[in-house]
């Protein structure tokens, strides 16, 4: 199933650029793909490869954990079902475990690399070398060292890294020298590991057991991998910034033979990726050629403009000068392009130009789907818009792709219990409460349990559009897609029940515009996959009637937001519209203060939609546009 990217506009002519130029800016040279599907065939061709070539003997290979190997690991299932790789003569040593748990547990880091690769494959039960969680604490040190002895000199090491540049379980501060030993983990990455233990943080360990960065590099060959706009920030300063044990993945510069392969979206603040114009030629499209005048507005800290030809000058940006000078004509079309982003009519203004504005006059009013991953993503991430779509009178329906309820935190649930015993119906307060204390670490939650956090979710998600006018019981549509309940964090993969639930639905509403969740960064996965299911729908259905005149709008989730090269679409909104938009937000109680998974981020949601529209707004300011109290801001995909 293809993965999810914006499609290129622009940017570095790679072709014909040698390798020390292209990766002149790269401690760590970075190899970068569309997405994990096609860094992991890669990855894979060189783990095949030294499989394969190693004529019988043993092959050490050490393997990472967790989420990002997931892709790497179907890729060389699938070869070794067709008979092109086999692992029999492979070592295989896995980079970490909590400490304690049993390797039969479902959090464990054990159970996962064999339910995802090793099981599937034709490695012997004696070549599995996988620190064990269950070692008595009076034996542990001792374990240790001997697992350090045994894993030093690995043929080939292929690793994730951690949002925060953290390797297996070796955190900032970190030592270089480092060998296999138990470590305490860090408030914030137990947080972070909680959503593998029901998001219970008092259940999630406080210590685990970890390859050492030495014992790491002692490997021969290296592969560091990452994929998403959340290890965009880390992959930067591993693969340009300098070695410090605030980043441990940094000390892999010291390797002699390491490199690293990202995605897109990890990859995109790479400086040939940022500002290209550094590296090399470019292909300076309309869109690309705005993205380097912003660049360069930052840079300078000046308005559009006020800037001079000495700015393109002495920013590399000759290239620029020479195919689309003089300088002072590239400000004013940038400046007008920039400008005609913005827009008080999402869904067009009836009976006006629309000749330089985002979105077609005609049809009006339009028929309108939001899709919203969770049931609060709609008003978090794009609420001053839909309100003033509704408020426009379009046609607006709301699609809530996922129930939400694995997001509800056990008391909220107790809560409305009470509330109802309370105001004289049925006293289900026991029961449920018995419900919950049956839940086990890392086991799906009761269904029964599910369906009343799901129930909790809905009656939020429709008070929240009844705030601001919108028919509640004909235009808000919960679709819970399949691919989400599995009762645990982790969700299942998008399937044909999933995009013909979506299929069904714009099949009913035919609609004119389509607003979509463009979420990369999304930590959990679930924006990810719920604007995959979208999209696929609608290559299925390319070739409708009315498809011709529907455009496809992405916004962005509660994490980050679209940079203003890319952007198409800007929706101001004023004071009292902001105060709207957040009184929605509001009605999703069961989010407020207590969600159980969070992110990294303290801030409410409210706060973080607040601060990011506000900031945006700030940038087009800076960049000499008007001032507004906030922006919401959307690519077009088409």
């Amino acid at each position: 199933m293809k993965q999810f990217s914006l499609p290129a506009d622009g940017g570095l002519i790679e072709k014909g650029i040698p390798d020390d130029i292209l990766h002149s800016y790269e401690k760590i040279p970075a190899d970068i793909s569309e997405d994990s599907d096609e860094a992991s065939a890669k990855i894979a061709d060189i783990i095949s490869d030294a499989v394969n070539g190693s004529k019988g003997n043993i092959f050490k290979l050490g393997l990472t954990t967790g989420t990002t190997p997931i892709t790497l690991y179907r890729e060389l299932v699938r070869r070794y079902k067709e008979g092109r790789v086999s692992f029999q003569n492979t070592q295989i040593f896995s980079i970490d475990e909590y400490y304690p748990v049993k390797g039969s547990e479902n959090q464990s880091r054990n159970r996962r690399i064999h339910d995802e690769f090793l099981n599937l494959v034709d490695v012997r039960p004696e070549n599995i070398f996988i620190p064990d969680g269950s070692i008595d604490k009076e034996f542990i040190e001792q374990y240790c060292n001997e697992f350090d002895e045994r894993a030093r000199g690995l043929d080939l090491l292929v690793i994730g890294i951690g949002e925060h540049g953290q390797i297996g379980f070796n955190e900032s501060g970190s030592s270089e020298k480092s060998k296999t030993r138990t470590v305490l983990l860090s408030y914030k990455s137990r947080k972070a590991q909680s959503r593998n233990f029901n998001g219970n943080l008092d259940e999630t360990p406080k210590t685990a057991i970890t390859m050492g960065i030495g014992t790491m590099m002692s490997a021969r060959k290296i592969i560091l991998m990452a994929w998403g706009e959340n290890k965009a920030e880390a992959v930067k300063n591993i693969v340009e910034g300098n070695v410090s044990p605030s980043c441990p993945a940094s000390f892999m510069q010291h390797h002699d033979n390491v490199s690293f392969f990202v995605d897109s979206n990890a990859g995109s603040l790479l400086t040939r990726v940022v500002a290209p114009w550094l590296v090399g030629p470019c292909d300076w499209t309309k869109k690309f050629i705005r993205r380097a005048v912003v660049w360069l507005c930052e840079t300078v800290h000046k308005p559009i403009l006020k800037l001079t030809h000495n700015d393109y000058i002495e920013n590399s940006l000759v290239e620029l000068l020479e195919q689309e000078g003089p300088y002072d004509k590239i400000n004013i079309d940038v400046f007008n392009d920039l400008q005609h982003t913005i827009t008080g009519w999402p869904g067009g203004k009836p009976n006006a130009d629309d000749s330089t504005r985002p979105v077609a006059s005609f049809p009006f009013p339009k028929r309108v789907v939001i899709f919203s991953p969770h049931p609060d993503d709609d008003v978090i991430s794009m609420g001053g818009t839909f309100i003033r779509l509704v408020e426009q009178g379009h046609d607006v329906h709301v699609a809530y792709e996922t129930s939400g309820n694995v997001a509800v935190h056990d008391d909220v649930v107790l809560q409305h219990m009470d509330a109802a015993h309370e105001l004289g119906f049925s006293d289900k307060y026991m029961e449920t409460k018995r419900l919950i204390d049956s839940k086990r670490p890392g086991e799906p939650e009761p269904r029964a349990l599910l369906d009343i956090k799901a129930a909790i979710r809905r009656s939020e998600a429709r008070a929240a559009v009844r705030s601001f006018g919108l028919n509640e019981n004909t235009n808000a549509h919960f679709l819970n897609l399949p691919f989400y309940e599995t009762g645990g964090i982790k969700k299942g993969q998008r399937t044909k029940k999933d995009t013909d639930i979506i299929r069904k639905l714009l099949t009913d509403i035919k609609p004119h515009q389509i607003y979509v969740a463009g979420d990369l960064a999304d930590p959990h996965g679930t924006h990810r996959i719920c604007t995959e299911a979208v999209l696929e729908t609608l290559e299925e259905l390319h070739d409708e009637e009315w498809m011709k005149n529907c455009n496809v709008w992405l916004y962005r989730g509660a994490w980050m937001e679209w940079e203003l090269g890319k952007v198409d679409m800007a929706v101001p909104l004023s004071p009292d519209e902001l105060i709207k938009k957040r009184h929605a937000i509001y009605r999703h109680l069961s989010q407020k203060d207590i969600v159980p998974f969070p992110g990294d981020d303290s801030r409410e949601f409210w706060q973080r939609a607040e601060e990011r529209t506000q900031n945006t707004a700030r940038l087009y300011n800076e960049l000499g546009m008007a001032e507004y109290q906030a922006i919401e801001v959307f690519v077009k995909l088409f």
